[in-house]
Formats: structure tokens, sequence, C-alpha cells
């Protein structure tokens, strides 16, 4: 199939499939007589796999380890748990991040006048 159908069948655009290619997440793939891209199953696959761990936020440097190890059979489950908790602590790090920020933001906005005065806590905290 062609990098159209490719793209349809794994859920990936066309433009994120040329890149997943150029950072080396997918193997380049071989090519008609006339220069087009020729994908498979087996890389529809990939593309579904890495699409799926996107999703769940991971990084690209992560989804190559995940893909490596995935088509490892003869590896161990531990090494991808531990890339996982890993990818949990930083997203708990990054929720609390947000959550902090979302607590001063609603801070200053409960603080803000609203009306046609100039002062504004909101831009006071912007400026210092």
């Amino acid at each position: 199939m062609n990098i159209g159908e490719a793209a349809r069948a794994s859920g990936v655009t066309a433009k994120m499939i040329r890149y997943y290619e150029s950072v080396g997440l997918l193997n380049p793939v071989g090519r008609t007589s006339s220069g087009y891209r020729v994908y498979g199953a087996q890389e529809v696959h990939a593309l579904r796999f890495v699409r799926q761990a996107r999703r769940l936020g991971f990084l690209v440097e992560d989804i190559r380890k995940l893909l490596a190890l995935w088509q490892d059979r003869s590896r161990a489950s531990a090494e991808v748990k531990s890339i996982a908790l890993e990818h949990v602590a930083e997203l708990d790090r990054r929720i609390a991040e947000l959550s902090e920020m979302r607590d001063t933001l609603s801070h200053l906005a409960n603080h803000c006048h609203g009306d046609e005065r100039p002062e504004c806590p909101i831009l006071n905290k912007l400026a210092q």
C-alpha cells in the first residue's frame, strides 16, 4: 500500500509517517520504480504502536526503546515496566505543575475586580 493507504489504515497522517521515518522510529520502506513508498501490514502495525504510544504522551526516544522491546520477543517485561513507570512519574510532575499554575491563575482571577479600574493583580503578577 502507498503512504496514503498506510495513513488511513494506521490512523497516522502521511506527514507524521514521513517524520517517523526521518527520526528513525520506522525503518525506511521499499519504493516503487517511480519512487513511491510501499508499506505492508508490519509497518502499519508499527505505526499503530507509535500512534498509541504518542497518545499516552511518550517521547520519541522512549517510543524508540519501546518499539525495540516490542520487536524483541526474547525480552523480559521489566524494562518495559521501568520505562512506563518513569513516564508515569513525569506525568505526575507535569500534573502537579499544571495544578499549581491553575491554582495561581484562579487565585489571581478571583482577586481581580474585572471592572473599569486599571488595577489588576493578574497583570501585576505577570510583571513581577
